[in-house]
């Protein structure tokens, strides 16, 4: 097949529904600068390393998946999860090693589930 369609992802849109909160747990979760936003105030590009954007949206009512949205990388899991407790991030479950990496997951302020990820030797 000759799809058109390139095998790569450019941005995750992550539905919000107060942007000013979702602005400020963010660059707190991702130790970034707080921008301006785009499009009326309803979309803010979150600067992330690597090709992948992230991107808060809304445009539209917040509808969770019953799976995290997507993960971030991390080199030490049990730091990360103090520091999201700290940040009152709600934890879902454990702190799980599934083999090749080690996983937790938690919630943004609308509830959307995301991860963290560390790779196991």
């Amino acid at each position: 097949m000759n799809s058109p369609i390139e095998n790569r992802i450019g941005c995750v849109f992550v539905p919000v529904s107060d942007m000013g909160r979702a602005i400020d747990w963010y660059s707190r979760l991702l130790d970034l600068p707080v921008n301006r936003t785009s499009h009326g105030g309803l979309i803010y590009d979150l600067p992330m390393q690597g090709e992948t954007g992230l991107i808060l949206d809304g445009h539209k009512r917040v509808a969770n998946s019953s799976q995290p949205i997507c993960f971030f990388w991390t080199g030490d899991i049990r730091r990360t999860h103090a520091f999201l407790v700290t940040n009152e991030a709600e934890i879902v479950g454990d702190i799980d090693d599934i083999g090749s990496v080690t996983t937790l997951v938690f919630k943004d302020p609308d509830g959307n589930l995301l991860m963290v990820c560390q790779r196991n030797q």
